[in-house]
């Protein structure tokens, strides 16, 4: 019984030095937390000009993200409304186009497929607003005017044609069907187009990661010499603390808060920054036949996410530069 009650006091006792301890430790993370603001609030200048580069550091991470999102919605609709026309006979039938739609459609690289009859073309040509003498003179070369039918193919993919052209090239009924006169071609301007912004969002890419990493190595020089020189300011203070037996993370933890908070205002100002040059550039993007709209709803519907993950961005570039600085000045035995 008396060692019963012995080993329940025991436990108790434990259970009690287990609560202070992490008591301690929430008071001291609290008191260093306090420390590290305080910090951040001490040498106004260097706070600003590493608080600047930390933004300009995550704004161009941010634009580097918008304008791919920009670029890829952009080529996904153009590649929508490219096709490919591959010219019919004018004597092919209806029901030998039917039969060859329906080939087209059974392949798993065609996304859609239209067929434009000759009235049609002819009429989409000659409507459209100041047709070209290229145009006039393609309507000119055909006999009373007339022009071939033809059937509209979306591929799926611009780069992997090969499955179309196999069957327009070996199948029977297509090579009786089809105009000798005109080869299947894609939509010029379109293409081009494609190719333009898909080299754009490449550029973009390679140019974005570029800056990123340039200004990410700025900011981590920054913020690393804004903590040796507050590290130097307080070198009595830091003497001080070790002289009274603070712990060693007492005392490089305000250092370390103090550049996360860094991370912590850029990333605000640089979403904010960003969000504002998104929206004034919107329109002028539209008259050059850019989609922003889903990147733009979507940098509004997800903006706490967003703002969340650049202040990870920030808050991890502020502990490594601090971790550093804080390790080769801060000598704590």
């Amino acid at each position: 019984m008396t060692k019963k009650s012995s080993n329940t006091s025991n436990k108790t006792a434990a259970e009690l030095r287990r609560k202070k301890q992490l008591r301690r430790r929430y008071i001291t993370f609290i008191r260093m937390c306090r420390y590290g603001v305080n910090n951040f609030s001490r040498n106004a200048w260097l706070t600003i000009a590493a608080t600047i580069v930390m933004t300009i550091t995550l704004l161009v991470i941010f634009s580097t993200l918008v304008a791919r999102s920009v670029l890829l919605d952009t080529v996904d609709d153009l590649r929508q409304k490219v096709d490919i026309s591959i010219y019919l006979d004018k004597d092919t039938k209806q029901s030998t186009v039917d039969k060859l739609t329906v080939k087209l459609q059974g392949l798993e690289q065609v996304s859609k497929v239209t067929y434009v009859s000759p009235d049609e073309a002819k009429n989409k040509l000659i409507n459209s607003d100041n047709p070209s003498q290229q145009t006039l003179d393609f309507i000119g070369e055909y006999k009373d005017g007339f022009l071939p039918g033809s059937l509209r193919v979306v591929p799926k993919d611009l780069n992997n044609m090969d499955e179309i052209e196999k069957l327009v090239n070996n199948d029977k009924l297509f090579q009786e069907s089809i105009d000798t006169e005109h080869k299947p071609s894609y939509a010029g301007p379109k293409r081009e187009a494609i190719e333009n912004i898909g080299r754009g969002v490449y550029f973009a890419e390679r140019a974005g990661l570029a800056a990123s990493a340039i200004f990410i190595g700025i900011s981590i020089l920054i913020i690393f010499n804004t903590i040796r020189m507050a590290i130097f300011n307080r070198k009595e203070e830091i003497e001080m603390m070790k002289l009274i037996g603070a712990e060693k993370s007492f005392i490089q933890g305000p250092f370390i808060v103090e550049s996360m908070m860094y991370g912590f205002f850029a990333a605000i100002f640089a979403f904010i920054l960003g969000l504002l040059g998104l929206i004034s550039l919107q329109s002028k993007l539209h008259s050059y036949g850019i989609l922003v709209d889903n990147t733009y709803n979507f940098v509004l519907t997800g903006s706490p996410f967003i703002i969340i993950g650049l202040i990870f961005i920030g808050a991890l570039i502020g502990l490594a530069s601090s971790f550093f600085a804080v390790n080769r000045h801060l000598k704590i035995n």
